[in-house]
């Protein structure tokens, strides 16, 4: 859940503290470009706990 107000409007990557925010990762919607491409293979390997 994205809780920054800049980043709501504009984006983590806009924003003018972008490179000074410890909290871009928390509050914001900044990923990893390897966690965003990780965590969807993670996924798709996980079985169905469906029964």
């Amino acid at each position: 859940m994205t809780l920054c107000p800049i980043a709501l409007v504009a984006g983590c990557r806009k924003c003018p503290a972008f490179s000074a925010c410890s909290l871009k990762g928390v509050i914001g919607d900044y990923k990893k470009e390897e966690e965003a491409q990780t965590r969807p293979q993670a996924d798709a390997a996980k079985p169905d706990e469906k029964h």
